[in-house]
């Protein structure tokens, strides 16, 4: 069955290459009277069409070759035995005789397979190509309208005017990019292109027959003449400013436009500093390392290597000398956005405590033959000298003393799970008891927590009167809540520190430095709300609020000896008291601006020396061109006729001030082509408003004054 199926895709691909090698030649012929007739571009329309043709109709022959044609054959040559049906039918459909035969016809087939390709129609072959050829021969051939019959038209003027204009058959345009761009060649059928600078232009164009001349004529009034060789003409220029430009031949053409021509200019690399994020960078003590990454980006690539500037201040005051280096960096990544990254040794360019690094990366692109150069910003770290490390160093103890306050909430939580897990071991009025002394804590806590929020304490510790101590005739009273609250109380006294106007509980213990307690209590007033305002910043302060709010919550539940009921309260506590210990701020120094001090000397002087006039002088501003306003003026009356010539002239004196001087060009152009266009009027006019300075607002005059004001004037003229 395989022998078969490669004999009859034989046949299928004859049969394909017989229609493509009779239809190639008359599309060769097809391509080349377009050619001749049309020129270049409709004869490559013509050409892909008429291979498109050959190649669908090859595919439409080759697929009338199909099964039933397949078993025709086979039952025309004898070697299916007219059997040839069954070899496409499914062997489970068949009966034993039928499968029989089936495999006879097979076995015969692969003993002996009977041609099935197409024979090569060499007649018809022949006959093809040699007339496709003649076709092509006699269009190559045919004489062109030659040069020397123009002295002929130029003598004879009726000849020319019967001839009409000339029309543009093909154009071309080239172009070859500078090495430094990377840019491929690029070509065009379309005049106006966006190119980069310093770009080789190459045009080539084709007449419907041969002018006397032609050239391109530019906005700014420079011509290229145009070369004629083998039918086109051509013409080559480098791109160096926009320029807008048409064809010109003569005899004249039937249609002339502007075509534009920008010029897009190499910009200069830009670069751009990842690392560090702030230009100026704060070190820290015994930092022997810094790292520096940045990214550089060109339109058209970077160079692979640049250099780092790298200076280090040294010295204080007036007497600070300067140390410059540089270094070689290779950059990474793609060449339009390459980056640098180096790490500074500080020891090795010998910085010390108190001195400056600064750091610029320089970047070069690959314009030729001068590469221009790019710049970072100067990224600065500033090494603290021992007084500055000092302070920041008094500050950060500061700043993880205060939290230290903020880590008793997790002892009451397991004094009260521990409490839970003992409940079977414990009476009833000792586990009350012993839950009322955890709600005590809870209370102590809360009372702490509250001097940061300005809050009072809820007692005042007072010396108990000898009435009411316990002696051998007075029996001491068992008063849980009595007992409890000064232990609140004292827990209070011992948070703040001191008492309303009484001598402070521990005056007689000497302060602990580092500890939050004595230092609150020997320099501050935790009772005054504006000083407690300024621990905390106000997010810290509503979190610790809420903390609060949990505690209370907590401390009845246990109070009342319920602490399995106390404890979600306590764990949303914990949870709060973590986000103040998270705080980015704790202790907030209330610093004074520093004011220069004033000069008693010169106060109510009357000495104005040093002092100058406050009056800035006004520029004065160019006024309009009057022969500009003049045009613009006249494109509005119908019947004006501006001076295009003076227009043009001024448009290319100020071309680098304009909006868009090539728009304004190409609008003089068109009125200049077209005198009777209406539509083009008014696009000049439109470009000239725009390119017009504006005028100055005029300061608004004062009115007159009237009877009533001046005799208000000379009133108060008259007080003494």
């Amino acid at each position: 069955m395989n022998t078969l199926q490669h004999a009859w895709q034989r046949a299928r691909r004859r049969r394909a290459l017989i229609t493509l090698l009779l239809g190639l030649p008359w599309a060769l012929a097809a391509t080349v009277l377009a050619l001749r007739l049309a020129g270049f571009d409709v004869a490559c329309v013509v050409g892909t069409v008429s291979l498109l043709a050959c190649a669908a109709f090859a595919t439409a022959r080759a697929r009338q070759l199909h099964r039933q044609w397949l078993q025709r054959q086979l039952d025309g040559s004898g070697a299916s035995e007219d059997s040839a049906d069954l070899l496409f039918a499914d062997a489970a459909t068949l009966n034993p005789l039928q499968q029989r035969q089936r495999a006879h016809v097979l076995a015969t087939l692969e003993r002996a397979m009977p041609e099935l390709r197409p024979r090569w129609p060499r007649g018809a072959l022949a006959l093809c190509w040699i007339a496709g050829l003649a076709i092509v021969a006699l269009a190559v051939g045919w004489p062109r309208s030659s040069p020397v019959s123009a002295p002929a038209r130029t003598a004879a003027p009726g000849g020319t005017a019967a001839a009409g204009p000339l029309h543009l058959q093909s154009t071309r345009l080239r172009i070859d990019a500078p090495a430094y761009t990377g840019q491929a060649t690029l070509t065009q059928n379309a005049l106006d292109a966006k190119v980069a600078a310093d770009s080789r232009l190459s045009w080539s164009l084709r007449f419907d027959r041969a002018p006397d001349k032609a050239w391109l004529q530019f906005h700014d009034g420079r011509r290229l003449p145009l070369s004629e060789h083998e039918g086109q003409w051509q013409a080559q220029d480098v791109a160096r400013t926009p320029v807008l430009y048409r064809v010109v031949s003569e005899p004249a053409l039937a249609e002339t436009r502007l075509h534009r021509l920008d010029v897009v200019a190499d910009r200069a690399p830009s670069v751009r500093v990842l690392e560090p994020a702030a230009s100026l960078v704060l070190g820290t003590p015994g930092q022997r390392q810094w790292a520096l990454r940045f990214e550089a980006s060109d339109d058209y690539g970077v160079a692979a290597q640049a250099t780092l500037s790298i200076t280090t201040t040294q010295g204080s005051g007036e007497n600070i000398t300067f140390v410059k280096r540089s270094v070689t960096l290779a950059g990474s990544g793609e060449a339009t956005a390459r980056r640098f990254a180096h790490t500074l040794d500080l020891a090795a360019l010998g910085a010390q405590p108190g001195n400056d690094v600064i750091a610029q990366l320089e970047v070069r692109d690959n314009h030729a033959p001068t590469p221009q150069t790019g710049r970072s910003s100067s990224v600065i770290l500033r090494l603290p000298s021992a007084e500055v490390a000092l302070g920041a160093e008094l500050e950060g103890r500061i700043k993880k003393t205060l939290p230290a306050y903020f880590r008793s909430q997790r002892q009451i939580i397991i004094d009260a799970e521990a409490l839970i897990r003992q409940r079977r071991s414990l009476t009833t009025e000792d586990f009350v008891k012993r839950s009322d002394a955890i709600g005590v804590d809870q209370r102590i806590l809360r009372l702490r927590y509250g001097q940061f929020l300005g809050e009072e304490s809820e007692g005042a510790p007072k010396p108990p009167p000898t009435s009411d101590l316990p002696t051998s005739d007075t029996p001491a009273v068992d008063d849980d809540d009595h007992d409890h609250d000064h232990g609140a109380d004292a827990g209070a006294h011992d948070a703040h520190g001191h008492d309303h106007g009484g001598k402070p509980a521990n005056a007689d213990t000497p302060p602990v430095f580092g500890s939050a307690t004595d230092v609150l209590s020997e320099y501050g007033h935790t009772h005054d709300h504006a000083e407690a305002a300024t621990l905390l910043d106000p997010q810290t302060r509503a979190t610790l609020k809420a903390a609060l709010d949990q505690m209370w919550s907590a401390e009845g539940e246990l109070r009342q000896g319920r602490p399995e009921q106390a404890l979600p309260f306590a764990y949303r506590a914990l949870g709060f008291i973590k986000q103040v210990q998270q705080a980015e701020r704790i202790y907030l120094a209330r610093v004074g601006p520093e004011l220069p001090p004033i000069d008693e000397g010169r106060r109510l002087g009357g000495d104005r020396a040093g002092l100058a006039s406050r009056e800035l002088p006004l520029a004065a501003r160019t006024p309009p061109d009057p022969a500009i306003v003049g045009a613009w003026q006249r494109l509005g009356d119908d019947n004006g006729a501006p001076d295009l010539d003076a227009v043009a002239a001024w448009q290319q004196r100020n071309a680098a001030y304009l909006p868009d001087a090539l728009d304004l060009a190409a609008a003089i152009e068109q009125l200049r082509i077209e005198p009777g266009c209406g539509g083009c009027r008014q696009r000049l006019r439109a470009q000239l408003w725009r390119a017009l300075q504006r005028p100055l607002p005029q300061a608004m005059r004062r009115s007159a004054v009237d009877a009533m004001g001046q005799r208000y004037l000379d009133a108060l003229e008259a007080q003494p």
